[in-house]
């Protein structure tokens, strides 16, 4: 069994590889090559739309960071596919929702185009949701049942893919 250390390893380069490509990386790239030539990045000028990017992009954050301590933590893993959790993880915002981590990611990018009032970085946000409309259900979902059997197929009857639970969740594994 890997210790701390490794572990933090494994969780930090996971986040670095995947997150932060969606979220920093790829949003950087698009405002580049959306901007005129010799442009600055500009925030977006309306006081409302700023306010509303800085919440959702604050509110996506704290989830995201919720759920990967949930998943270093409880799980004992990481969220990428070569080191993932090795416990099936339904605290915290899993009792909620069944994919708050990629909640937590789409309101960083739809936060991201409101502080920049870019359409392009929206573009983004709705290309990465649908692809993860797809990827869960028809991948990662079904190798959580081969996973982790029963448990996962009674979460799945009892927690919505994405919109949350009015009240958390109170099923064991």
């Amino acid at each position: 069994m890997a210790g701390p250390a490794p572990r933090f390893a494994q969780a930090l380069l996971a986040v670095l590889a995947l997150p932060v490509n969606v979220a920093i990386t790829v949003p950087v790239l698009i405002l580049l090559a959306a901007r005129p030539a010799g442009a600055a990045f500009a925030l977006a000028g309306a006081p409302w739309l700023l306010a509303a990017g800085a919440l959702l992009a604050a509110l996506g954050l704290g989830l995201f960071l919720w759920t990967v301590t949930a998943f270093w933590r409880i799980g004992r893993g990481t969220l990428a596919p070569w080191a993932p959790p090795r416990h099936l993880v339904l605290a915290g915002p899993y009792r909620h929702s069944r994919h708050p981590m990629i909640t937590g990611v789409i309101c960083v990018l739809a936060g991201e185009a409101c502080l920049f009032g870019a359409w392009p970085l929206a573009a983004w946000a709705g290309a990465f949701l649908a692809a993860n409309a797809v990827y869960l259900p028809l991948k990662e979902e079904p190798d959580l049942v081969a996973r982790f059997g029963g448990a996962y197929a009674r979460y799945m009857a009892n927690v919505p893919r994405w919109l949350p639970r009015r009240s958390p969740w109170e099923g064991t594994p």
